[in-house]
């Protein structure tokens, strides 16, 4: 007899092979978050997609206050949502703008951004990033 359980588990495998993910996804849960600078990244999740020669890794980011980032470029879109606090965010080919608490933004594949101002306050970001596997997740421009 299948449970509820049981079905929630098949329907679950059922729908993630349909949808391409099948048992490449790798979870970083309680994996150690890293330091540098005033910037922590804690990697959520790693998942292999959505399609070939793609991943996409969910990331937690805090900046403390006064801590800056390096103009950079991603193998990929960066999608991200301010959690709290606030930056500057000057992304080549656009207006510099400040993403607050409750805004998000996306960054565009290989796009140079950040070096903005300081934060004066604590800043948490959700990030979502989908890149070329295999390339380093970030490089300085």
């Amino acid at each position: 007899m299948l449970t509820r359980r049981g079905f929630a588990a098949v329907a679950g495998c059922a729908i993630c092979s349909i949808a391409g993910f099948g048992a490449t996804e790798a979870f970083a849960q309680g994996a150690a978050a890293t330091t540098a600078n005033g910037v922590t990244r804690k990697i959520l999740s790693r998942t292999d997609g959505p399609a070939a020669g793609y991943e996409t890794i969910i990331m937690d980011v805090t900046l403390d206050a006064g801590a800056t980032v390096g103009r950079h470029t991603h193998p990929g879109i960066e999608s991200t949502y301010v959690m709290e606090g606030e930056l500057e965010l000057p992304i080549q080919g656009q207006p510099t703008k400040t993403a607050k608490a409750g805004d998000a933004f996306q960054v565009p594949p290989n796009t140079p951004h950040a070096g903005g101002k300081p934060s004066p306050s604590k800043t948490r970001l959700m990030v979502n990033y989908i890149v070329e596997k295999g390339k380093p997740l970030a490089s300085p421009a």
